[in-house]
Formats: C-alpha cells, sequence, structure tokens
C-alpha cells in the first residue's frame, strides 16, 4: 500500500509542478549521476535533461522518485544518489518527525506519509561546531523560509610534459555561495582566481585567439617555484539571482553559460566560452520546456592591459524542448547574434517569435542559426541522442546542383550512452561523432560570428571538422572513478592570410573561394587525443585525481605535427576536471 500511494503520489505531482530554484554547476558529478537515473529509470519526463545546467530540485525530485519506485539499486548507485542528496540537501526536510521543510516544497509532507524516510544527513557534531554539520557544505542555514550554504573551491593540478621544460600547470581558489529566500527568489556567486600553464596545442590557440579557453581578461604569470615563465593569470565569476514568477515560470539574471544538448560536445550552445552577462526565462508547463536566453557578448579579447570598454554584441536565444512520449524528447533551436552600436535590438524580446521574421522586419543581416536536438531512451540502458545545426543554405545549391557552395554551412551530432554495460554495474560507454561544414558559425561582419570573447559558443574546434568521440567510465567502488577518453578528428585549417573556414572568428567575406568547398580543405589534419583519468574520493566532492594525455597532431604539412603527452595528478575540492579536449 505504501509503495502504491507513493507512485500515485509521484505521477501527479511531479507531472504538474515545475519549481525553478538554484542551479548545478555543469560538469559535476551531480549531473552525471541525474543523466544515469534518467537512463536507467524511464524518468524523463520529471525533468528536460537537454537542458543545462539543471535545477537543484529537479536533483532531488528525480533521486527521490528512484529511490521509491526502484528497490533493486546496487549500494553503489544507492551512495552515488545520497550524494546527490547531500549536493543539493535545501530541497529536503530536515526532521521527519516536525516535518521542518528547507525550500517549502510540500512534497516532502507527502513522502513522510508514505513511509518514505527523509534522506536529509546531518552529523552528530561539525567541524568547530559550525562548519561541516552535513557533508557537502562547509557552512548552511537552514530556516523556513531561508536557506544558505557556503563552500570552498580548489583545483590544484601538476604535470610533466613530454618534450618541455616547463610543467603543465592548473592553481585554481575559490568561494562560492548559494541560497534562496521564500522558496520564490534564489542566488549563487562564485569566484575564482586562476594561475596556469597549458599544454603546448592549448597556449597555441590562445596566442592565435588572444583568448584563454573558459575566461575573459588575462595576464602573464611566471613562477620561480615552478619554473614557470608563459604562464597566465585570470580572475573569473559568476552570479545569478532567480526569481519564481509562478510554479511553472522562472527567470534568471546574472553572469554564467548555458549547454543545449545530451552529448559530450553541443553544436547548438555550448559551455566552451567565457561568462557572459544573459537574462534568461524558462518556462515549463505540461511535456514543454521554453527556455530564453538573452546575452551581451564581447565581440573581442582585450587586447592589452591598458583599460578600455570593449565592443558590444548581442544574442537572442530560444529553445523549445517537447516530450513526444515518456522517453523520447525532440527540440527546436534558434539563436541569432548581432551588433547594434552597443543596443539591444528590442524586437529580438519577443519569445515566442521567428528570429528570422525579425530580420526581414529590421532590414538587417543578422547571424541567424535553426537547430533541432532529440534524444530517445531506450530499454532502460541505451540513450540515442543528435543535434543538427542550420547557419545557411540554398536549396538548389545543397540538392539540385550541388557543387560545393561556401554558404551551405550546416553541421550534425549522433550519439548514443550505454550504461551498465553488459550487465557490469556503473560501467558506462558512450560514443559520439560530430561533422560541422567550413565557414558554419562564421558571418561576413566578424563581429557577428557566434563566438564570446574570441571563443567559439558552440564546438570548440569551430568549422570545417569531423570528429568521433569514446568514453568508457567506470565505478568498481564507492570512491574510485575511472574514465578513458578517445577523441580522434580530421580537420582543415588556415594557415596565415587565408581563410578555409575552420576559424569562425574570420570574416566569411574573405573567403578563398565561392565553389568547391568541402570538408578538411585548407591544410588537412589528423588528431588523435587520448586521456586517462583515475579519481579518488577522499571526502565528499574532494578527490585525488591521476591522469594521462597524449595528442598527435599529424598534418599535411610537416612544420604543424605536433605532440602532447603528460602525465600528472591534482587535488579538487568542489570542482570538476578542467576540459580541454580539442
Amino acid at each position: 500500500m505504501k509503495y502504491l500511494l507513493s507512485s500515485i503520489f509521484f505521477l501527479f505531482f511531479f507531472q504538474t509542478i515545475y519549481g525553478q530554484s538554484s542551479n548545478i554547476t555543469n560538469g559535476s558529478r551531480t549531473g552525471y549521476t541525474m543523466e544515469r537515473l534518467e537512463i536507467k529509470s524511464g524518468n524523463s519526463n520529471l525533468y528536460h535533461s537537454s537542458v543545462k545546467p539543471y535545477l537543484r530540485e529537479d536533483a532531488v525530485r528525480l533521486g527521490l522518485s528512484v529511490m521509491e519506485s526502484d528497490t533493486s539499486l546496487s549500494n553503489i548507485e544507492r551512495k552515488n544518489i545520497q550524494d546527490l542528496f547531500n549536493d543539493n540537501n535545501e530541497w529536503l526536510g530536515i526532521n521527519d518527525s516536525k516535518i521542518t521543510l528547507i525550500g517549502g516544497r510540500n512534497y516532502k509532507q507527502s513522502l513522510v506519509e508514505v513511509g518514505m524516510k527523509s534522506p536529509y544527513f546531518k552529523r552528530k557534531k561539525g567541524l568547530l561546531k559550525h562548519f561541516y554539520k552535513t557533508p557537502a557544505n562547509l557552512f548552511e542555514v537552514n530556516q523556513k523560509d531561508f536557506h544558505f550554504r557556503a563552500n570552498p573551491i580548489l583545483n590544484l593540478g601538476y604535470a610533466n610534459s613530454k618534450d618541455d621544460a616547463q610543467p603543465v600547470f592548473l592553481n585554481q581558489r575559490g568561494i562560492e555561495f548559494r541560497g534562496g529566500v521564500d522558496d520564490r527568489i534564489f542566488f549563487y556567486s562564485n569566484i575564482i582566481e586562476s594561475q596556469a600553464r597549458f599544454a603546448n596545442y592549448v597556449t597555441q590557440r590562445i596566442k592565435r585567439d588572444n583568448a584563454v579557453p573558459g575566461a575573459g581578461f588575462f595576464k602573464k604569470y611566471e613562477s620561480s617555484v615552478f619554473d614557470i615563465t608563459d604562464g597566465y593569470d585570470f580572475l573569473n565569476a559568476q552570479a545569478y539571482l532567480g526569481f519564481n514568477v509562478s510554479e511553472h515560470v522562472g527567470v534568471q539574471l546574472g553572469h554564467g553559460k548555458h549547454f543545449v544538448g545530451n552529448g559530450y560536445r553541443s553544436l547548438l550552445l555550448s559551455d566552451f566560452a567565457n561568462n557572459y552577462f544573459y537574462l534568461k526565462f524558462n518556462w515549463r508547463v505540461w511535456r514543454f520546456q521554453l527556455q530564453n536566453v538573452f546575452a551581451e557578448l564581447a565581440t573581442e579579447a582585450k587586447r592589452n592591459a591598458r583599460d578600455f570598454l570593449l565592443p558590444k554584441k548581442y544574442m537572442a536565444s530560444h529553445y523549445l524542448d517537447y516530450y513526444v512520449t515518456p522517453n523520447l524528447s525532440i527540440g527546436f533551436f534558434e539563436t541569432v547574434v548581432f551588433q547594434r552600436n552597443n543596443q539591444f535590438e528590442l524586437q529580438y524580446l519577443n519569445p515566442v517569435i521567428l528570429y528570422r521574421t525579425v530580420e526581414q522586419v529590421t532590414g538587417s543581416a543578422d547571424n541567424i542559426l535553426l537547430g533541432l536536438n532529440g534524444n530517445w531512451n531506450l530499454m532502460n540502458r541505451f540513450q540515442i541522442y543528435g543535434q543538427f545545426i542550420l547557419d545557411e543554405f540554398k536549396f538548389n545549391e545543397l540538392i539540385t546542383d550541388n557543387q560545393g557552395w561556401w554558404a551551405n554551412k550546416y553541421g550534425y551530432q549522433a550519439g548514443v550512452k550505454y550504461i551498465d554495460a553488459f550487465g557490469i554495474d556503473q560501467l558506462d560507454l558512450q560514443f559520439e561523432t560530430n561533422t560541422v561544414r567550413p565557414y558554419t558559425y562564421s558571418h561576413g561582419d566578424s563581429s557577428s560570428v557566434y563566438s564570446h570573447f574570441n571563443q567559439p559558443l558552440a564546438h570548440p574546434i569551430g568549422a570545417n571538422f569531423q570528429e568521433f568521440i569514446g568514453i568508457i567510465k567506470y565505478q568498481p567502488i564507492k570512491n574510485l572513478f575511472l574514465e578513458l577518453k578517445t577523441i580522434t578528428f580530421k580537420a582543415g585549417e588556415s594557415e596565415a592570410g587565408t581563410n578555409w573556414g575552420d576559424n569562425i572568428l574570420l570574416s566569411n567575406n574573405n573567403r578563398e573561394r565561392e565553389y568547391g568547398n568541402e570538408l578538411f580543405q585548407g591544410t588537412e589534419y589528423n588528431a588523435l587525443i587520448l586521456n586517462a583519468n583515475i579519481s579518488y574520493q577522499v571526502f565528499h566532492n574532494c578527490f585525488l585525481d591521476l591522469n594521462y594525455y597524449q595528442r598527435s597532431k599529424d598534418s599535411f604539412s610537416d612544420a604543424l605535427d605536433q605532440e602532447t603527452l603528460y602525465i600528472g595528478g591534482g587535488l579538487r575540492l568542489n570542482s570538476g576536471i578542467l576540459k580541454l579536449d580539442y
């Protein structure tokens, strides 16, 4: 009877109430646990997994649903779900008997009524009485109408690189805090100070684009302690204020980034670039989620230490996701990047209009991209997903008389995930392929390309490539995480003074030719990346890492060949692994 009541409760409540809460950091263990649980449980319609960052309340909702409905979970799976609860414990009741609520959601009361014990975990004694009273939070405050969390951030890494006298080095320190008031207003902020020396291919990219991946303004960094003369020093911050207009509509204003899709990469909108200022609306009702993002971007990176105001451009983006069935989701994506002398085009604020019609009404030639995204969960083991991005095309040039016209710009992604592969608990496999034609994401006005701070807003390679990705993840015991990643891609690159469509920052008005354009044009090269990581969780969200990284580039021009190999380790606290695989 208890499980029957619980099932009825979840089916009704979780399909009708969609509160908006603070976000889960992209790349966290919680996000990965959510994606596994979605596939394994079939509870796809509890949240829209192609829209990231995820919400903390969604994580708790999903975890509670799985714990109630599936009694065959392994001990490791239960431990991972408990970690998920610990990371998002503001959405759990503190005390089963008094039903003290954090976040104010009434479903905690209903959970107790059907006999489920609250998974909120609190230690009898904290560190120095006031700290780490719960596993995930250095400091927390819980009141009926207010909650607050504060945590340190640390990411230290050191590796010796083959054929390089200087080490690969990372030193990140920071702090984050989040909270909420009246189950209606939510806030989050972090600030991270970084010093780093990157592998040779990353340094080469920084010099080409004058931009550190994922960062904004930077300066040179030298260290006599680590014998570093060509490192980088940069400061980054993320912050937002969220407000629940209703149970189905939420608004956020802040600095951050977003990701659309279910893959390792996104061809629509990724989190590779620096944080940007945005206004976001989330509409969640029935089987639909509509996300509108209006953002202010930088047309270039800061060229030197002298103070000056960076030129601005703007982005308006919307993504509509729909669950055709509980396990099949299809989404439509549209975005536009434009420049208006440092002012926003107000007509793009319409959240439900097609941006192409606005472009025609205003008489502009803005950079508009259309896309499709889909995912299908099968047999509680598989997820098939894919994307299609369309930048520009003419039907007759592409279909009836295809001669490689330069403006047939599009890309596509296909992938599959296989969890608990071959019946082995916590062994997960993923395969993905991405292809993007030359000049995709670029524009005639170089200030309107699909970029921010000289960094792509979609795939980090840019365009003019085909990529294959294979990932194996395995958790043999509760606190040990193994990952093996293989990435191979073929691409064409532009040498000095040319533009073959790989570098999206270049104006496509300076293209090499009108017709005869094809994948890998320019100087063709092949690249292979092998990356192995071993992570051991010493205590909650504190990891010791050991990693091996190899990147080999074989170019048709021998002078452009490149080899990168390093072995190292590190320590992370409340931080993910830095992802620089391109």
